[in-house]
Parts: C-alpha cells; structure tokens; sequence
C-alpha cells in the first residue's frame, strides 16, 4: 500500500484538518518538477511550506497533550473527593469517572497514532523530495525536526497516571494491597516466559489493553513519574569467543548470561549485578534468574576481585538485612565472580529501552512488561578504545534516546517493541483470559525465545559468530497483521470508545436505561390511571393507591419477591431504573398533588423536589409523610457547566487577542475600538464566572430551576454589532 492509501484510511475524522498535507505536498513537488526545472525559489517555497505543516502538526500535538493532562488532573480532583467525601461515593460515580479516564485513554491512543503517521509522512515527503530533485533537504531539514520533534513524542506519563486512577476507579477509591518495591530485589525467581514482537503502529493500543486489566507497576510512588523512570540500560559481558552467546543460543545445561543492570539514569547509584542460569544445578535443572546490587563506585572492584563476596554479605549484614539475603548475595556475588575470572569476562554490548511493566504490587504471579525504544550500542574495544580498562560502560552514552550522537556502526535500533509475559505456571497460575486474547490477536506477533543480547550480538559480531537466531529472517517481512476480529480499541460510526467491538458497561447501562426511561414517559402519557406504577415489567406488578401510602421502608411482597430472583448487578441497575420512573410519574402526572416515594430509594441520600406541581398545605404534609423523589445527579453535569464556563473563556482570550492588536498596530481610531473590545471582552468573561457559579450553586443545592442562558448570548451578539458599528463609523467619518 503507498503511503498516501495509507494516510488516507488511517485518519481520525475529527482531527482530519491536522493532518500533514500529504498529497498537496506531493502535488506542488511533482508540479514545479514537470513544469520547469528544479530551482533555488522553488525550494525556498517548498521548504517554507514543509515548515508550515510541520508547525501545524507539532502545535496541534502539544495542545492536545496540554488538555489530555488537564482532564487528568480533573479526574484526579474528583477521584480525591470521593475518596474525602463518603457522599460522594456511589458506584456510579465510580463508573462514571472510569468511563470518563478510558475516553482519555482512546484519546491517547488516537494521538499517538496521529504522531506517528504524521512523523511517517514527513519522513517519506522529505526522502521523495530528496530522490526527484537530486537535493539533500533530509539532513538540512534536521534543524527544524529538531526544534519541533514528533519523534520524541512520549505518552508514558499520561498512561501510568491513567493507570492509576482507573486502579482507583476499580478499587472504589480503596487503597490496593500490595508492595510495589517487593519485586525491586529480587533473587532466584522462575516463570514462564514469552515474548512478543508490537510493530510501533500497535505499542500504545497493546498499552492501553494491558492497562485496563493489570496496573502499571510503580516501584517509587513517593515521587511522581517520570520518562527518565521507565528507562532500563543493561551491560552484557562475554568473552573473545563469544562462549556466553553460544552457550545460551544452543541452550546448553547450565549456560550462562551475565549483565550489569541499571534504572534511570547514568547517575544511578544502584547496579543490579545479574545472572541468568540455563538448567541450574543448584535448582534441579530449572532455569533461574538471580541478582544482587551493589553502589556504583563498588562495580569496579568487585570485577577485579578487590571487593570480595564475603565482603558484600558482610556489609549487608551491617546494614541489618537478615542472614538469608546476605548468603543468597554471597551465593550470587561467589558465581558471577568465578564466571568473570575464569572466562574472561569483559563488557561487549549494552542494550538500552524504555519498559512499561504491569502487575498487581506484591503479586508477581502474572507480570506482562513492554519494552519500547530498543536500542543496541556496542561497549566492546575489539577495534577501537569505547572506554577505559577501569570502566565498565562507555561514559559517552546516557539515555537520551535516539542517541544521535553515536553513528550508525555504533548502534543499532530495533525496529519493534517487545512484549514479554511471565506467569508462575509452577505455581499452578494459568493464563487470564484477556491475555491470551491480546497474544492471539492481529496486535502481536509471537517470537519464541526472542534474546536481547542475542540479537544484538549476532548484528554486530556476525562474522564471529559460528550460529546466528533463528528469527533474524522474520525481520525480512511485515508484522502487521489484518484486523480479523474486534479484538482491541476502536470507535464507533459517531465516534464512541469500543472496546472488543463493544461499549463498555456503563454506556450499556446508560443507554438501556434511557431507552427504558423514555418508554416509560410515553406510558405515562397515554395512562389515565392514578397512583399506580406502570411498567411494562410484570414480575414488579402493579402498585394500587392504598398500597402505596404504606410506610417508605416497606416494600410489597411481590416486588420483594421479584427482586429476590435477580442478580445484584441487575437488581442494582432495576433500583436506578424504578427511581426514574418514580421522578416521572410525579413529573408527568395529572394534577395529583401527592409526591410518591419509590420504596427502592431508601438508600440514595440526594433529595431534590420535582417541578412542575402545585404546593399547598396538603402537599408539605405529604411531603413530610413520604419524603421527597431522588434524583441521582451524575458528575458528568459539573463537567459540562465547566466546559461551558470554559468555552466563554475562549471566546473573550480571541475577543482580546483582537483587541490587542489593534491597540498596538491600529492608528487613533483602531484605538478606540480596541478598547471597546478589551471592555466587552472584560464584561462576558465575568459575567461567564457570574454564570458558572450561579449553576454551581444550584447544581450542588439540587435547585430545580432554569439552567439556560436566555439573555447571554444576545447581549454578546448586541455588543459585538454595536462594537463593529463604532469601528466602522470612527474609520469612514476619518
């Protein structure tokens, strides 16, 4: 498929504007090319015009970043005040703040598609360019992508904050059992193992997939998360013969593979010495991976043997670790030190990536990690001096991918992520269902037995090397696979979050609820039967007059009866629905001057009194008998008075944006009119607060009254004509 096809089929209508114009770009290449020959001003225009579209998109990128975190830390607030505020705290409130985080997780997903098609387009138009006119505008264009880098377009952080506030979600603002460091340290672990290739067009739907199930893990949650956390860097030792490589590719009994781990940046003070064991000995023929740390300026000394293993256990005891930890250390500390003496050990490879790892804290029964960003850089001093004989790492490589500073011999960058599952089969766990869906779908492409160090040895040692992995020939093909089910994130015709082809289960919920309740207004219409509850629902039967003047708590054998034979998720849901028709049947009905009260909304503890009935003596002391209806107010109505509020917002900053403009480039008149704009544009941005709280107020007091803004918008359009007409006047009377 060209890359025009492409574009066109993976557009997101309601961002189809932002767009790199790809096809016009193209055009006006292709145009001036058969027109005249290629000149000095046509690639002026040419280059100006790429800078536009590339601002374009860069801008648009960004602004949608500023307000996927503005609705993040929306959610937050009101996350917090239903974990301070019991009231608050219904299931629906739950579910409905959920559903709000997931439409900003498709809204991630979408733009990071977006950024990448983009990033893709301009790739291709620039190497087009270079291709028909003979130029090299792809290394003087450097600058601007520089400046403006779509290729660095990172949404970790807004996914981990995701994460954690749908595990709130989840929990119902509960705090989740669990250490999240007690996988930090850890020592001779086993699991079941497999990894995956995630072409770059899929990295964040599998993302979000794995998210909406398993929690990213955060081993610090005392600090907030950083893109520099999610970075891994790892040092692989070998020796001239490459005994470790060849060991651990034929998989012989008790091969080894050594590296030198650490997270974060260069500066880390914490390096995990690990070791990787093919069929140990010690652990009757299971393959295990053990580690221990060690201070940064002790690596040094422990590779020349000056800091002994005895050393390391003693220190820790010190410390006041218990005995077991200090005798694994020493265990570990003993064999690694061995292996890098006895074999001739030396740094060859580092292999670096950002890992977003997903598990419940403390439970290291399923562990699904994703690492992206792969990179591979040579650490060896076969043909030139990389670093110093007391350095364990180059010095010149931090973690600022994609390390431009290296050249292409130095490095090599893995054209997937790689998705890896761990499960504790010896323990009896088994696969969840969702994950075996996920590595069953078109999103993954399985890779059994997949090594880092392997692969990266192989690209840049191949002629040293008597075997090469098996799986270097699936690099030859694409790895992208057609959609054959509705497995994953997708969007409805009206642009919806789907998730596996289906609406989550508050929209189900939502949507059968409003069916129902607008069936049941219609029934109310055509009824002319007083004091009955009508449903079509013959398991609730119908309520009579006297029945219904009973107490508020007790509820008629039959409805109680029926209520029994559901499930407490449908009789939840049945509990929501009555109370609706309760609210419209006192709404709708005809001149009966007594509120009914629905047995069922006991529990709920908003009171609202409906419109629309006339208030006499009578009907107080019936109000005192019956109480009044509930009405269930949702926190979606706060967003939208708050997203109205900020819709006026944005018209006043464009009103005085104008009138800036006019007062600093306009002449004596233009002036005056300025000024006239700064005063309308002051007087709608207060009188938009004045608004805002005014149905803050009765949104929170439950105030039945009207929420429209009847002499707003008039007055606006009044003084904006008026505004015009002075400034027209004031221009032709000079």
């Amino acid at each position: 498929m060209k890359f025009g096809e492409q574009l066109h089929s993976e557009i997101f209508t309601p961002w189809r504007l932002s767009y790199i114009q790809y096809d016009v770009l193209k055009s006006d290449l292709k145009t001036r090319q058969l027109d005249h020959e290629w000149n000095a001003q046509d690639e002026k225009d040419f280059v100006q015009l790429l800078e536009n579209e590339l601002e374009k998109v860069y801008d648009f990128v960004n602004a949608k970043l500023t307000e996927v975190e503005a609705r993040i830390s929306y959610c937050e607030r009101s996350i917090r005040t239903f974990m301070n505020n019991a009231s608050y705290s219904s299931d629906s409130n739950w579910e409905v703040m959920d559903e709000a985080l997931t439409e900003v997780l498709f809204d991630v997903n979408d733009l990071a598609k977006f950024t990448r098609i983009n990033y893709i387009g301009f790739q291709k138009i620039i190497k087009k360019h270079d291709k028909w006119t003979k130029l090299d505008l792809q290394r003087e264009f450097v600058p601007q992508l520089r400046a403006r880098p779509l290729d660095k377009q990172r949404f970790d952080v807004a996914i981990v904050y995701i994460s954690s506030l749908h595990d709130l979600c989840r929990l119902k603002g509960k705090p989740r059992s669990g250490n999240a460091a007690a996988g930090g340290d850890q020592n001779a672990f086993e699991r079941a193992t497999a990894k995956y290739w995630i072409h770059p067009d899929n990295v964040t739907e599998v993302k979000s997939i794995i998210m909406l199930h398993l929690p990213v893990l955060i081993f610090n949650e005392k600090k907030s998360f950083e893109p520099s956390d999610a970075a891994i860097s790892s040092v692989y030792f070998d020796n001239d013969d490459f005994d470790l490589y060849t060991g651990r590719l034929q998989r012989d009994e008790g091969a080894e593979a050594i590296r030198f781990r650490w997270y974060g940046p260069m500066a880390s003070k914490n390096i995990f010495i690990e070791r990787k064991t093919h069929h140990a000995a010690w652990l009757d023929g299971a393959s295990v991976k053990d580690r221990f740390r060690l201070d940064a300026p002790d690596v040094v000394p422990f590779m020349q043997g000056i800091l002994t293993p005895d050393a390391i256990a003693q220190r820790m005891r010190d410390k006041g670790m218990d005995d077991q930890a200090a005798n694994d250390s020493q265990f570990i500390a003993t064999g690694v030190q061995t292996s890098l003496e006895e074999k001739k050990l030396h740094p060859v490879l580092r292999a670096f990536y950002h890992r977003t790892a997903f598990q419940l804290p403390g439970d290291q029964r399923v562990r699904v990690s994703l690492d992206t960003d792969l990179s591979f850089i040579r650490e060896d001093n076969f043909d030139a001096t990389r670093r110093q004989s007391d350095e364990w790492r180059r010095p010149d490589v931090g973690i600022d991918y994609p390390f431009s500073n290296l050249n292409d011999r130095e490095i090599l960058r893995f054209p997937y992520a790689v998705l890896e599952t761990k499960l504790q089969t010896h323990l009896g766990q088994e696969p969840p269902a969702w994950l075996t869906n996920l590595v069953d779908s078109h999103l993954v492409h399985e890779v059994p037995r997949f090594s880092k160090y392997l692969h990266g040895a192989c690209y840049f040692y191949r002629d040293r090397m008597p075997l090469l992995p098996w799986w270097l020939s699936e690099l030859e093909h694409d790895i992208r696979k057609p959609r054959a089910t509705n497995f994953g994130l997708t969007r409805s015709k009206s642009f919806k979050p789907l998730i596996d082809g289906r609406y989550s289960r508050a929209m189900e919920q939502e949507a059968r609820r409003m069916n129902l309740i607008a069936h049941r207004t219609n029934s109310v219409h055509t009824s002319t039967r007083k004091g009955y509850q009508l449903t079509d629902d013959p398991s609730v039967g119908a309520m009579p007059q006297e029945q219904s003047n009973a107490q508020p708590n007790e509820i008629p054998a039959n409805a109680t009866n029926a209520d029994n034979r559901e499930s407490p998720e449908i009789m939840s849901e049945k509990q929501q629905l009555q109370e609706q028709e309760f609210a419209i049947e006192n709404a709708n009905g005809s001149g009966s001057n007594v509120r009914q009260r629905s047995p069922l909304a006991a529990e709920d503890n908003l009171l609202v009194e409906i419109p629309g009935q006339p208030v006499d003596a009578t009907d107080i002391t019936e109000k005192k008998k019956f109480g009044v209806t509930k009405v269930r107010v949702e926190p979606k109505v706060f967003f939208a008075n708050e997203r109205t509020f900020i819709s006026w917002l944005q018209f006043c900053a464009l009103l005085l944006n104008v009138a800036l403009n006019l007062l600093n480039f306009g002449d004596y008149f233009t002036r005056i009119a300025g000024a006239v704009f700064i005063g309308i544009g002051a007087i709608v941005a207060i009188y938009a607060l004045y608004t805002f709280e005014k149905r803050a107020y009765m949104i929170n007091r439950r105030i039945a009254g009207r929420y429209d803004d009847v002499w707003g918008p008039v007055v606006l359009c009044v003084l904006l004509v008026g505004a015009l007409i002075v400034n027209f006047y004031l221009q032709f009377h000079q």
